[in-house]
């Protein structure tokens, strides 16, 4: 099934330089580099790609589980998505197809595209008028092209961080990512003072592995972002939740030992030590407190781990519970004298 993008096909957007073609044809342009892979191990195929145009997810990676991926790009002829996909669906290798859908095309000059198959079989386009510095490589399991670079100094160094990722047992979207920040970080899409847009769309045949009807397991479409590689790259780590997205550590502080004195005086835990130097202890955020919050938060009808709440919340709305449930049994005043220490501010 072919992949939606959200504004599916884009000839005009608030914000994007949209540049007319010869021959009068109002299509987007996409001055930018992209990496279109397969792995062959999973048979996921893929595309990411960044330019300094808005939105560029919404015309230039196309991808099919279990067929391959395509980036059509520069006088973005974005039908060319759908139409080398299902060319290869119906069998014929990359080059077939490429050579199919791009003979009757007037404006082939201003196209680059560059297209890969789960087969391995790969294709690429450069016209001979699109902006330079532009260009093409490929190697196993992928192919890179940009146009309106710094340099080929770019593409090499997507090729580079791409093969050394294989067989790394790493997934095809993150290799996608890490190759696209390697040519960013040499220079990239020869514009300054643009918009910049990021994407990165995966496709997995296999069975389980996508909640969507085409199988796309991985969607991420960085619209505008003054750095959109590297947010693309915080959005898969923190959607993937892979270590390092977050820094993990036991909370402890004033407002730990707060939280004790106040859930120990509604009984959700033990009472909070008394005297002028609790223990190390009673500031952590342990085991015992979060056991104390979870019933607090059920016993006040808050949304609990069973749909969906982290286990331990305290948001706003719990403290303001907290300090309500004080009020209703007439202890929120002597809470509050208890806590007067622990609140002051000694800077």
């Amino acid at each position: 099934m072919t992949p939606r993008h959200s504004s599916s096909i884009m000839f005009a957007v608030v914000g994007m330089a949209v540049v007319l073609a010869p021959a009068a044809a109002q299509e987007p342009v996409y001055h930018t580099f992209s990496i279109a892979a397969i792995d062959r191990e999973t048979g996921e195929s893929g595309v990411a790609v960044t330019t300094r145009v808005a939105c560029v997810g919404n015309g230039v990676p196309w991808v099919r589980a279990g067929v391959g991926a395509v980036a059509t790009q520069a006088y973005t002829r974005v039908l060319y998505g759908i139409e080398l996909l299902d060319l290869m669906a119906n069998g014929m290798s990359a080059p077939e197809a490429l050579r199919e859908a791009t003979s009757s095309d007037e404006r082939e000059a201003w196209r680059q595209i560059g297209v890969i198959k789960v087969d391995g079989t790969s294709a690429q386009h450069t016209g001979d008028s699109t902006d330079a510095w532009k260009g093409n490589r490929s190697g196993p399991n992928y192919v890179t092209q940009g146009n309106l670079l710094t340099g080929a100094a770019v593409l090499e160094a997507v090729s580079r961080s791409f093969e050394a990722s294989e067989g790394g047992g790493r997934h095809l979207g993150d290799r996608l990512i890490e190759a696209l920040a390697a040519g960013q970080a040499v220079g990239g899409d020869a514009r300054k003072g643009r918009s910049q847009s990021a994407a990165v769309v995966v496709a997995d045949p296999r069975e389980g592995r996508s909640r969507r009807p085409d199988m796309i397991t991985a969607n991420i479409n960085v619209c505008e972002h003054p750095t959109p590689v590297a947010e693309l790259r915080r959005q898969w780590n923190t959607i993937s939740q892979t270590l390092g997205f977050r820094t993990l550590q036991q909370f402890g502080g004033r407002d730990v030992l707060q939280l004790r004195v106040m859930l120990g005086a509604l009984g959700h835990v033990a009472p909070a030590p008394s005297g002028d130097r609790p223990s190390r202890d009673a500031f952590l955020y342990d085991e015992e407190l979060v056991a104390g919050v979870a019933a607090f938060r059920e016993a006040e009808g808050l949304s609990t781990t069973a749909v969906g709440s982290p286990r331990g919340l305290v948001d706003a709305e719990t403290v303001a519970r907290l300090w309500a449930a004080l009020e209703r049994e007439g202890k929120a005043a002597d809470v509050r004298q208890q806590l007067r220490r622990w609140t002051e501010v000694r800077r």
